[in-house]
């Protein structure tokens, strides 16, 4: 019985279309590429056209297929270069590529007219995405101690060891990045990575700091995670 549920639509007609076949395919694939849209959706920064594509990828994929009479080498390659056209512009996320390369499977098995394989696949794939995510699977648990110091501080100060004291007493790790020239030569501009000790040091810490670097900008935030600016 589970094998005959789980064969192809097009299994008993020699590999054609029919319209009822097609119907049940692409009612299956937007309904699940509305799930995975909404799952991924869950917790995470997204922007609504990425939402729609993701929800409308696996339809796209199965007309495909399907419009590719079942050669399946043609219709991955012809699919795969659609899905793909995004990252050529904007910088994707890991999270965003497995969300596209999801879509593409599900929609490959709905055009080959595997629909029940096709939502099976889904709500493992969905559970287990919500599971990861509830759980903070891969999360650094010390993030909100990594933090990015810019420190400005006049042309004639050497700035080499000048703070070494107040990294040792506020962090556990400090490390120096980049300098920077500002304001037409006249100050520099230091970027340090720094691990604070423990949380609410941050007040304490800049106004130890502003001792040393005569009052002028100092501006600590979240390290970010994106690759560092190379250029000066």
């Amino acid at each position: 019985m589970l094998n005959s549920l789980f064969s192809s639509l097009y299994s008993t007609m020699e590999g054609s279309v029919t319209l009822s076949g097609f119907l049940v395919s692409i009612f299956t694939a937007l309904v699940l590429g509305a799930l995975m849209a909404v799952v991924y959706m869950y917790r995470s920064n997204y922007t609504k056209s990425f939402a729609v594509t993701l929800a409308t990828l696996p339809a796209i994929v199965c007309v495909v297929i399907m419009m590719v009479s079942g050669n399946l080498g043609a219709g991955v390659a012809v699919a795969g270069t659609f899905s793909l056209v995004r990252f050529r512009s904007v910088p994707g996320t890991a999270r965003e590529i497995g969300a596209v390369f999801l879509a593409m499977a599900v929609g490959l098995a709905c055009g080959m007219g595997y629909p029940e394989f096709a939502v099976l696949f889904s709500v493992i794939m969905c559970m287990v995405n919500l599971f990861y995510t509830w759980i903070g699977f891969g999360e650094i648990k010390s993030m909100e101690l990594q933090k990015t110091l810019n420190i400005t501080v006049p042309e004639d100060l050497d700035y080499s060891g000048v703070f070494d004291d107040l990294m040792q007493k506020y962090t556990t790790e400090a490390k120096l990045i980049r300098v920077k020239t500002t304001n037409l030569g006249s100050l520099n501009k230091l970027t340090y990575h720094i691990t604070l000790r423990k949380t609410g040091l941050e007040k304490n810490f800049i106004d130890d700091l502003r001792c040393r670097n005569g009052n002028l900008e100092i501006s600590l935030s979240i390290q970010s995670t994106e690759p560092f600016e190379l250029s000066l």
